[in-house]
């Protein structure tokens, strides 16, 4: 299965959240998923619109949110204890770590204590939670490969120029957020004098893109128009996304790989950092001794073929290398999904690999285990030891 986006007039959770709605997705799968997240009552409510000819779904969040500032750890700890599918809370927690970071860049703070003011407020957090269950839903039909998110395409992206108004004063369009967001991602004005992309709507984006660019070649099957809350005379404020399925590619994953003997080894951190954000599946170092004797490391990056220009391009731009290889492999891999175990009030999310029916591994999140250690004042190693006998007794039982 494949999807386009098309977000030539900009984005945001409202208008994806419309666009699935349209394109078929059931509301209660919206709205389970985010039940399950929402300390306080949400109600998604559709309504069919008109923006400037187009007939489009426009999707009402309401709520009654008593706090509107919440912190990546807070909304962290709420996806980390809902009772939600894996792969819709990996999904979101990909999504507001974006956000996290490109705040945290933004104000200069840690990503784990960036108060999100507006995208903090309970409807964003439903608007991010809706759109990943309706993505992992339809990469559940019958025409996708059973348990993926489809592979997704995002035309450029339209920001908007002008001001705004937000918690910090007035920013230009599009805020710093947004900028930070779409590093790397093509972006124009686009129509109107307004803010067109949203944060939410810019981390949903670049959380669920595989490419960027036109509409690739595939067959639509089912089309959803999103609306946005404005509605000018200049444009239709919409966002469309068209599901349909691709014709057959070489899918096997790709290894990229670079000798580097001239890079300060402080910035290899970030540079691993930022090739993940890229898209990358895993990127590592190998220390090897070049020609005249110089010591060197081969930055080994695995990606799909999809991701491959997005890593290469992070690669340009993080090291000092001027050429790579690639390679494509064979790769095999056992089926994954994540389960939560609780130690002493704490949840903890528990990857489980398959061979068929059987669990051959069990390992516990470690950022959660050291959250949790952190919390009880307790050694890492205990609680480790708390999380796996929780994850075999689940198991048995």
């Amino acid at each position: 299965m494949s999807i386009w986006i098309d977000a030539s007039a900009g984005a945001s959770g409202d208008m994806l959240l419309g666009a699935l709605i349209g394109a078929g997705v059931p509301l209660d799968v919206l709205t389970e998923s985010i039940d399950a997240v929402a300390p306080e009552p949400v109600s998604l409510r559709p309504e069919q619109v008109s923006r400037n000819g187009f007939a489009a779904t426009r999707c009402h969040v309401e709520v009654d949110d008593s706090v509107h500032h919440r912190s990546w750890r807070e909304i962290r700890t709420l996806l980390g204890s809902a009772d939600l599918d894996p792969e819709v809370r990996d999904l979101a927690i990909r999504c507001f770590e974006r956000l996290a970071v490109a705040e945290a860049r933004v104000h200069g703070a840690d990503p784990l204590d960036v108060s999100f003011h507006e995208v903090g407020a309970l409807d964003a957090i439903a608007d991010v939670v809706g759109v990943c269950a309706g993505l992992v839903w339809l990469g559940r039909t019958e025409e996708a490969e059973p348990g993926s998110v489809p592979r997704v395409t995002v035309s450029p992206v339209a920001v908007g120029s002008g001001t705004i108004t937000g918690a910090h004063g007035q920013m230009p369009v599009p805020p710093p957020a947004v900028v930070e967001l779409l590093r790397g991602v093509p972006s124009l004005a686009g129509p109107g004098v307004a803010e067109s992309c949203t944060p939410t709507g810019a981390a949903l984006l670049t959380a669920i893109a595989d490419a960027w660019g036109p509409q690739p070649a595939m067959t639509v099957n089912e089309i959803g128009v999103g609306a946005g809350g404005r509605d000018p005379d200049t444009h239709a404020n919409v966002l469309r996304l068209f599901v349909g399925t691709s014709p057959g590619r070489d899918e096997r994953p790709l290894l990229i790989e670079s000798n580097i003997d001239d890079l300060d080894p402080r910035v290899w951190p970030s540079v691993i950092a930022a090739l993940l954000v890229a898209g990358a599946s895993d990127a590592w170092l190998t220390p090897i001794l070049m020609k005249k004797g110089r010591p060197a490391h081969t930055l080994s990056v695995l990606t799909s073929s999809a991701r491959a220009e997005a890593v290469r391009a992070a690669i340009w731009r993080q090291t000092s290398t001027i050429g790579v290889r690639q390679i494509p492999l064979d790769k095999h891999a056992l089926d994954r999904e994540m389960v939560s175990v609780d130690v002493a009030g704490h949840a903890i999310d528990v990857k489980l690999a398959r061979d068929g029916d059987e669990v051959v591994n069990a390992q516990p999140e470690w950022d959660d285990v050291a959250r949790a250690a952190a919390s009880l004042g307790r050694p890492v190693n205990d609680v480790l030891a708390d999380a796996i006998a929780a994850t075999r007794a689940l198991l048995r039982g």
